[in-house]
């Protein structure tokens, strides 16, 4: 969501970063009633729970928790940038119990819930926003996006944050972010459900997550970013445009940052990074660190030029790209991509494939050193099919059943805690 960065902690230090020397990892869970599976809006006290003080964010060392904008959700972070993709799962996962630990003492108890959206909440009646720090830039997106909908109060995400280091790494990086975006959901869909039906979308969140600020079209465009490669370019066709469109609906400029970018993947020049924001949270955190290996090793290569130039990378317009994401955001694995000048950017000569087959050939090309627990999770999403596809083949038979769906969801829950996949 775009009101996440409005106090942020996984920030690049002033010594700015090269591409790839480090990450930023943020994960985002729902807090949910431990009997019901009804969402829970219990984040403040959450943190009051751990730290004696309500509070926007908790440094715990290597891994930190904030707020969000809906009050039952709660976000862990790295809170300074990490070498080691591989070593996160771990530590995630120790924050994990720790949250829900302390969740299961509160009257109700709670406990997370993973996955991207809430399969049966109201957002229309349901959604309460964090009230404390920071309240004014929350309450300013409720008066102009009234921010009950889906898209604003129900969505979880993982965001991976990139390093990089003057105009030249931008532009690199920021190419090949974007052809790499339209298939991300072919590993991390996670959301085929919304108001207790399953939509035929494998990625809702996404579906959703565009348009909500449709009120003002500049702030999300296309999901997919221009095709902007320095930083000039960006603040005038980009950043510029959202200020000037949003203006007359907040006079007093609370919105005028950086932070109001909804794109797929936004540039943060104030500290050095581009942030990718289309995966959906996973049932684990083996399975989140496993796909954003799998898609560092894939930015890694194309910034290496290692299957086509960064011109070529540079050259692709938005629509191209917007029409395999949306491809994607319904079929996520099995969606089909015939864009022949597409697949030759990633040296895939075929004329047609799947998602799916192409990540295959992605990873065969590039092999990422993953731990024992990612890789696991890696080979059962390239064989099962992102969770989205495997929560489907779970409830197909029983979409009006809430008895099955909350069977299934609880049982994400126990895989979120023991940190494992899941398996139909």
């Amino acid at each position: 969501m775009p009101t996440d960065h409005v106090q942020e902690i996984t920030e690049l230090p002033k010594s700015r970063l090269n591409l790839f020397e480090a990450f930023g990892v943020e994960l985002e869970y729902m807090i949910v009633a431990k009997d019901s599976l009804d969402v829970l809006p219990v984040t403040d006290q959450l943190i009051e729970a751990e730290s004696g003080v309500i509070q926007s964010e908790i440094d715990l060392g290597k891994i930190s928790w904030s707020n969000e904008l809906a009050l039952h959700v709660v976000e862990l972070k790295t809170t300074a940038p990490e070498a080691d993709l591989m070593l996160l799962a771990d530590d995630f996962q120790q924050h994990i119990s720790r949250i829900n630990a302390k969740l299961a003492k509160l009257n109700p108890a709670g406990q997370l819930m993973p996955s991207a959206m809430h399969p049966w909440m109201d957002p229309f009646r349901e959604m309460q926003l964090w009230p404390h720090e920071y309240s004014s830039v929350y309450e300013a997106y409720n008066r102009i996006f009234d921010c009950r909908g889906h898209g604003w109060a129900n969505l979880q995400s993982v965001h991976l944050n990139l390093p990089f280091n003057g105009d030249e790494q931008f532009g690199r990086l920021h190419a090949a972010v974007r052809l790499l975006l339209p298939i991300l959901p072919g590993l991390a869909a996670s959301s085929p459900l919304k108001d207790g039906r399953l939509t035929g979308l494998m990625d809702s969140r996404l579906d959703v997550y565009q348009g909500n600020s449709a009120r003002i079209p500049s702030l999300a465009g296309r999901v997919i970013p221009e095709p902007v490669f320095t930083e000039e370019d960006y603040r005038r066709k980009i950043f510029q445009r959202m200020y000037d469109d949003i203006a007359p609906l907040d006079p007093d400029g609370v919105l005028q940052d950086e932070f109001l970018n909804s794109r797929g993947a936004i540039a943060r020049f104030d500290r050095g990074s581009i942030e990718i924001r289309v995966i959906d949270i996973q049932e684990c955190p083996a399975a989140d660190l496993a796909v954003l290996q799998a898609t560092v090793a894939v930015l890694k290569a194309l910034c290496n030029e290692q299957w086509s130039t960064m011109a070529c990378q540079q050259s692709l317009d938005v629509e191209p790209l917007y029409k395999i994401l949306s491809a994607s955001i319904r079929d996520a694995d099995e969606a089909s991509i015939d864009d022949t000048e597409y697949l030759k950017l990633f040296g895939y000569h075929g004329e047609q494939c799947t998602v799916k087959q192409l990540w295959r050939y992605l990873m065969g090309q590039t092999k990422p050193t993953l731990n024992s627990s990612s890789q696991h999770a890696l080979e059962v999403i390239l064989s099962l099919g992102p969770l989205a596809r495997r929560l489907v083949g779970s409830l197909s038979d029983s979409t009006a059943d809430r008895r099955h769906q909350q069977t299934t969801y609880a049982d994400l829950c126990d895989r979120l805690q023991s940190g494992e996949m899941y398996l139909p």
